[in-house]
């Protein structure tokens, strides 16, 4: 329990400072919106661009890899009908509540506790490298279906979406210089480590800060983040269980290592994402803030029973 906690004091230290800073107003009113966009186009492209241009994709291609996507993917497909049937949600914020459900915070938080706990963290890189590969543009090319434009234009904006998204643009260069093999220069990676070192801390100050202009969801609304929350912390790690012991045969570390990552909580690149686009960001902040509030006790039984 204490080695999960570790990996969450952040996590909760920096939003409650981010809390903090939008109760007395210590960055002005702006500060919120300034803090998202900032994270959004410059901090996570760089940090994103450089994971991916240290990445080896060829990692992605191992068993335990395919049970976490797969267990992502069906969530994330439970995730978009809940949005849409139950919740008549349209469809840019459809995509926003199928990440809410499945998208897994593994990097500020995977990495602390995979190295706690797995004490290794070579799967949950290559669980990242899924994301940001495979799910990253899928959210992104949904959301961007959900603008009302004529059916050319709409889809030239679409092909268009790598040279207009910093999110997706930064990681398809990094894939193209891992692809390479070529050797950044200092020159370079500094200012970018230096950038990217700032993508955790304004996105969740930007996070804390919404906290402030909280309102109280309706009945359909807690049904709503309920169901999210519920398909994060218990259908998704569940789901990894059963494929990766039944289906592939999975045992030992292995099936510790997936089952494990499957339940991390949601990523607050939710909360990010929905602010970009102008659409509801109370739904993927609450769903962030109660699956990883849920996460420490799931996360703690998983390695109890696994680990």
């Amino acid at each position: 329990m204490h080695n999960v906690i570790s990996g969450f004091l952040p996590i909760w230290a920096l939003t409650a400072c981010g809390w903090g800073a939008g109760r007395f107003n210590v960055l002005g009113d702006q500060a919120q919106h300034v803090l998202g966009r900032f994270a959004f186009t410059f901090a996570m492209p760089s940090l994103l661009f450089l994971t991916m241009s240290r990445s080896h994709p060829g990692d992605l291609a191992r068993p335990g890899v395919a049970v976490f996507a797969a267990s992502l993917l069906t969530v994330f497909a439970a995730g978009l009908l809940v949005s849409r049937w139950m919740f008549r949600r349209k469809r840019g914020e459809q995509a926003i509540g199928a990440m809410a459900a499945s998208y897994v915070n593994s990097a500020n938080l995977g990495i602390p506790v995979a190295v706690h706990v797995l004490h290794d963290t070579s799967f949950i890189v290559a669980a990242a490298l899924f994301q940001m590969l495979f799910i990253t543009p899928l959210i992104l090319v949904l959301i961007e279906l959900d603008v009302r434009r004529p059916g050319r234009e709409r889809w030239t904006r679409i092909l268009q979406l790598p040279f207009r998204n910093p999110v997706i643009g930064a990681s398809a260069l990094g894939l193209v210089v891992a692809g390479l093999g070529l050797r950044l220069p200092a020159e370079v990676v500094s200012p970018l480590q230096i950038l990217g070192g700032g993508a955790v801390p304004s996105a969740l100050f930007a996070l804390g800060m919404s906290l402030n202009a909280r309102a109280r969801p309706d009945a359909d609304g807690r049904a709503e983040r309920l169901i999210l929350v519920g398909l994060k912390v218990a259908a998704q790690p569940l789901i990894a269980y059963a494929l990766g012991r039944w289906l592939f045969g999975l045992e030992g570390h292995a099936l510790f290592a997936v089952v494990l990552c499957a339940g991390l909580p949601t990523a607050q690149n939710a909360f990010i994402f929905a602010s970009e686009y102008s659409l509801d960001t109370e739904l993927p902040r609450d769903t962030v803030l109660l699956s990883t509030l849920l996460s420490m006790v799931s996360l703690s039984l998983i390695a109890w029973q696994l680990g």
